[in-house]
């Protein structure tokens, strides 16, 4: 299978995704930020099921620091696989801000900006050099950009923003046949904007036609497969991974 990368890969959907990688039999390199403990964890568990897997700190929102951990990448994947490519590289990595509209500061909105739609682009521009030919890209959006929830404007915006360069994505590395697709979680329990108390999450599965919210595994399982072979004529979509929310 090849060896990916996962940022955000020390909890909720981005562990589960690493989980699910190592279970197909592919090489799982995730990133954290601050959290090296959850991180490790994240990778002994995957150790022990027999899969393989490294944690490797970075903050996608210091663009500066892309290179140097290109560089970490190149040793990481000689050093423990023996190869110098990767096969995929899913941008997970995020966080939720509740604010309405009209009190946003910038500083808010530029923390979100850096981290969900900055960040992804220039670190996909900083490892497209190693990614190998037929590749996969998966960038992680949200439902919020079909539809509107009062609150959470800049994250929405951003989030759609990410949907369209994953179709740029799709039609610029076309050539090397490499794959670029957005995953779009409705509510899923997470600990992402602080988790859901059980009366918000109620209001959201009365919302969502299959009657819940959703669990990190629900959107993991379509990470994996998009970084498969199983989706290898799926490119430049959206997959919407959401029970049915508000349809």
């Amino acid at each position: 299978m090849g060896v990916i990368v996962i940022t955000g890969g020390s909890r909720g959907i981005g562990a589960s995704a690493a989980e699910h990688c190592a279970q197909k039999g592919m090489g799982v390199i995730l990133t954290y930020n601050s959290n090296a403990d959850a991180a490790q964890s994240v990778v002994q568990r995957i150790e022990s099921a027999g899969g393989k897997a490294v944690a490797l700190k970075l903050d996608v929102a210091d663009i500066s620091g892309f290179e140097a951990f290109r560089e970490t990448l190149k040793l990481t994947l000689q050093t423990n696989w023996g190869v110098n490519t990767l096969s995929g590289l899913v941008n997970n990595a995020g966080y939720g801000l509740f604010n309405p509209l009209e009190s946003v500061t910038e500083s808010q909105f530029d923390g979100l900006l850096n981290v969900h739609l900055k960040g992804p682009f220039f670190l996909t521009q900083a490892l497209l050099p190693l990614m190998e030919e037929g590749a996969s890209i998966v960038n992680l959006t949200s439902a919020t950009t079909r539809v509107a929830t009062a609150g959470v404007a800049p994250y929405a915006a951003l989030k759609g923003g990410l949907e369209v360069l994953t179709r740029y994505m799709a039609k610029e590395f076309g050539d090397r046949r490499i794959r670029a697709n957005a995953v779009s979680p409705g509510a899923i329990r997470t600990e992402l904007g602080g988790g859901l108390n059980d009366e918000f999450e109620a209001l959201l599965a009365s919302q969502t036609a299959l009657g819940r919210v959703g669990e990190p595994q629900d959107v993991a399982r379509i990470i994996a497969m998009l970084l498969s072979d199983e989706s290898d004529w799926i490119n430049g979509q959206t997959i919407e991974v959401a029970g049915g929310y508000c349809i």
